[in-house]
């Protein structure tokens, strides 16, 4: 039987259940969504074999959404430690997570991932491709296409694919400061070096969309020329490579094929939206999927909170997507609550950004909220929170400083403990 993708059935007029639902999330027509899918604005990454995906959409107009990226390293982590990873990217709110495996137990990781995650699941095939290879010497466009397949097969809901670097761009990338600190970017980089041959993942990309077309992969194409540093951001390298990928976009496009592209890391606060437009321009408005930015370099151990200074901005000017930053960013493999922090600083960059936006339902939780502090309803206020468990940790903290109990405080009586119930300007103020 023939798969009929997303795209192919927007483009004939039909909204499919996964359309249905995202217009139910988004409170938009379903005929908006249709018509964002059928023009490449909207993706809804939704593999045929993601069998417990509750499917959510990814566009400009669409509330911005935030990816976890989660997965083992060749030095760290384990099958149970990867799922504790997607319980906290779940409980905490990501949209969507990336298995970015690089070490032992790929394959298991990975299944084990699909099968308990409701949320799309993103891969970069090209990590499996080099640990099965060994070294770059020996990567291959056969192998390529058949770890691709594989994983297309298993459920993955979209991929990242570096094929828009091309050998052309590599002089560019030597004149920088830190060069090219895509993983992907570099390998394939090294490749074209050794063997003076163009980008696989360029010169296969027919055959590439013929197996996201068979199960209905969204592409990410990835930015393996994005800058790494201040000094590098916004560079001859960076732009030739977003070029190729508008290319790219047109290509899936005409293949129904869904498609996002990836944006930049590291970037000044102030070229932070001139990096959006011109991605809009170049690349038709296909989805933007952000990696921060990180707008200055020289806080490490804080660098979820760097990041989503610029993802607010970023989401303002139009990214779709955001991808977190956690803590340990610079650093070391993020554990569980590297996961949370980075997931939580994430959804308040988003969210901020919606709110500006004026998108549909996006203050409702903010409302809500001041109407429970007007109340001292503290569970509502609770219930409210992006991190429910954080203000309760807070508030009991700040209760035991005082030697009061969790309940203190009914009705009149209530208060923080920043204030008290003599300076609290809200008991004060209703008397008005």
């Amino acid at each position: 039987m023939k798969i009929m993708t997303q795209p192919a059935q927007a483009k004939a007029g039909i909204i499919t259940a996964a359309m249905q639902r995202v217009a139910e999330l988004e409170k938009l027509p379903a005929e908006t969504i249709r018509a964002g899918v059928a023009a490449g604005t909207i993706v809804i990454p939704a593999n045929i074999n993601h069998r417990n995906l509750e499917p959510i959409g990814i566009g400009r107009i669409l509330k911005t959404k935030i990816n976890a990226n989660i997965g083992n390293s060749a030095v760290a982590s384990c099958p149970r430690q990867e799922l504790e990873k997607l319980n906290y990217s779940v409980r905490y709110g990501a949209d969507t997570v990336m298995d970015l495996s690089t070490g032992g137990n790929i394959n298991e990781i990975r299944r084990s991932i699909i099968e308990h995650s409701p949320i799309p699941v993103g891969t970069v095939p090209l990590y499996e491709v080099l640990a099965r290879c060994g070294t770059v010497d020996n990567l291959t466009e056969e192998l390529i296409l058949q770890v691709m397949q594989e994983q297309a097969e298993q459920g993955v809901d979209y991929m990242t694919i570096h094929a828009g670097l091309l050998r052309a761009q590599v002089p560019a990338a030597k004149k920088r400061l830190l060069r090219i600190v895509s993983r992907g970017g570099s390998i394939l980089a090294a490749w074209m070096n050794k063997f003076d041959r163009e980008n696989p993942f360029y010169t296969a990309f027919d055959k590439i969309l013929e197996i996201c077309r068979r199960y209905d992969v969204t592409l990410s194409l990835g930015d393996g020329m994005r800058p790494g540093c201040l000094a590098d951001a916004s560079d001859e390298a960076q732009f030739a490579e977003l070029d190729v990928l508008g290319e790219l976009v047109s290509r899936c496009r005409a293949a129904d094929v869904q498609a996002m592209v990836e944006g930049p890391g590291h970037i000044p606060f102030n070229e932070v939206e001139m990096n959006m437009t011109r991605e809009r321009e170049r690349c038709g408005d296909a989805p933007f999927y952000v990696l921060g930015p990180v707008v200055i370099d020289c806080a490490p151990g804080y660098d979820h909170i760097t990041s989503a200074i610029g993802a607010t901005m970023a989401a303002y000017s139009g990214a779709a997507m955001l991808c977190y930053v956690t803590p340990k960013e610079h650093l070391g493999l993020p554990n569980a609550r590297d996961v949370r922090d980075g997931v939580v600083a994430y959804k308040i960059a988003a969210h901020a950004a919606d709110v500006a936006l004026g998108k549909p339902g996006a203050r409702d939780r903010d409302d809500a909220i001041s109407r429970a502090r007007a109340e001292f309803d503290w569970e509502k206020q609770f219930e409210c929170a992006l991190d429910p468990e954080k203000a309760r940790e807070l508030r009991a903290e700040a209760l035991a400083e005082r030697d009061l109990p969790p309940d203190h405080g009914h009705g009149d009586e209530q208060f923080c403990t920043m204030c008290g119930p003599n300076f609290c300007s809200i008991r004060i103020s209703r008397g008005l």
